[in-house]
């Protein structure tokens, strides 16, 4: 007979894997407001300045939080606990993910003044293909066929919405690569953060990139915009929540959530991203919301369901 202590044990992995994803949709949730905050923001201001005000208010918020913290843990003891070793591959590490998370953020900024909306949409949802060939090529991960099938329903879901609107044309040609292009650099930000986090905390890898971001976007706005800070009570909560909201703690959510999940299945889940924002600006803007949407959020909701059933979704 089976030991009866060994029930509460078979209870427990359903029930964080049910945990994990229900914090990992909550996270999608706030990430949706954030093209509603970005429409709100560039009223008054330039892309770049968004993201910019985006960086630096997630920079404060994060320094505030790890200075309440570490006021918090001081003990009498502290003082003996050597910090944590940092390594050559460490700085490279965080100097490539700064960087790539600064490019992914620019580049698809930059592509919405070069092609459509929906082009450069359609194209950063192909984020879930790069990180997946990513975690097989670089971090040796296996993926089995119930996940690739999931990730080409998910990603055919995702990709349907933005089908009908797809403008071909050479003109587009240079946005449409620059915003294919900050797919991969997102996809690359996941598999580093992926690597970071067996060492770090979400709070410092967050900071470094969001500070870093923040230096390397503060010349472009001064060069190439006319405004740098938003003149109204609307402007600046458009940018706080940014910054607070999906920034950190929807972005914070994100990069904890790749302890328990692969960069291909977090980022696949995030296909959910545009059609919940579309449900919100359907709400809140009365923007047309077709059938179409809809069929797309239950094909991504199969696609999603399908690869966590299948073998690579978890660490």
């Amino acid at each position: 007979m089976l030991n009866q202590a060994e029930f509460p044990q078979q209870q427990t992995k359903p029930t964080l894997d049910l945990i994990n994803l229900t914090v990992l949709f909550i996270a999608v949730l706030i990430l949706s407001f954030a093209a509603i905050f970005i429409k709100l923001s560039e009223n008054e201001l330039g892309p770049n300045a968004t993201i910019f005000n985006r960086l630096w208010i997630a920079s404060l918020t994060l320094l505030m939080w790890k200075g309440i913290n570490r006021a918090r843990n001081t003990r009498p003891h502290d003082s003996e606990v050597q910090p944590k070793s940092w390594t050559i591959r460490d700085l490279a590490l965080f100097v490539v993910a700064c960087g790539i998370s600064a490019l992914c953020l620019l580049s698809w900024a930059w592509s919405l003044t070069q092609t459509s909306v929906s082009n450069s949409n359609l194209l950063h949802n192909l984020t879930p293909v790069f990180a997946t060939i990513g975690d097989c090529l670089f971090l040796g991960r296996y993926f089995d066929g119930k996940f690739l099938i999931g990730l080409a329903l998910a990603s055919g879901g995702a990709i349907a919405v933005g089908v009908e609107d797809l403008q071909v044309s050479p003109e587009h040609f240079i946005g449409d690569a620059v915003a294919l292009l900050s797919a991969v650099f997102y996809a690359g930000s996941f598999l580093i953060s992926e690597q970071l986090l067996k060492k770090f905390s979400v709070t410092t890898i967050l900071l470094c990139n969001c500070a870093v971001g923040c230096l390397l976007t503060l010349p472009i706005v001064l060069l190439n915009e006319n405004k740098v800070f938003p003149n109204s009570g609307l402007g600046w909560l458009a940018v706080i929540g940014l910054g607070v909201l999906c920034q950190v703690i929807g972005q914070g959510i994100i990069t904890y959530s790749l302890k328990n999940f692969s960069a291909g299945f977090v980022s696949l889940f995030l296909l959910l991203e545009p059609i919940i924002t579309a449900i919100f600006a359907w709400e809140i803007f009365g923007e047309r919301l077709s059938i179409l949407n809809w069929v797309a959020f239950f094909v991504v909701l199969a696609g999603i369901y399908l690869a966590k059933s299948g073998k690579g979704a978890e660490q």
